[in-house]
């Protein structure tokens, strides 16, 4: 009975080494949440809006109806996205932001950031 049981315990402590040398393992990244607070001053807007807040637009795309106006500053790029409603004139139903090098950062910090920006009021 002894000679079967070692077999067994060597299996089960085996699951319980680790690999010497190996690297640590890293976290997943922790995603941005998203809403709306902080949003307050762009939601809604249509484009003179936005460049009485901003400034002229660092890229200025239109595809169909829609708009894309981005303004970008050291610290961030905001992306605003101008949708018509009806007949009305387009108007910004969503932002997206990031850091220049592609790393997420938070939107309303970014608005914030633009508003002081050289050219937005």
């Amino acid at each position: 009975m002894i000679r079967l049981a070692a077999p067994f315990s060597i299996i089960l402590l085996s699951g319980c080494a680790t690999a010497v040398g190996s690297a640590p393992e890293r976290a997943a990244p922790v995603p941005i949440p998203y809403s709306g607070v902080g949003l307050e001053r762009v939601i809604g807007q249509n484009a003179n809006g936005l460049v009485r807040l901003f400034g002229e637009p660092d890229a200025d795309v239109r595809e169909g109806n829609a708009r894309k106006l981005q303004f970008q500053s050291q610290i961030c790029v905001l992306d605003t996205y101008l949708y018509p409603k009806g007949t009305a004139e387009p108007r910004v139903t969503y932002v997206d932001a990031r850091q220049p090098d592609g790393r997420a950062i938070d939107r309303a910090s970014c608005v914030s950031a633009l508003t002081r920006r050289e050219g937005g009021k």
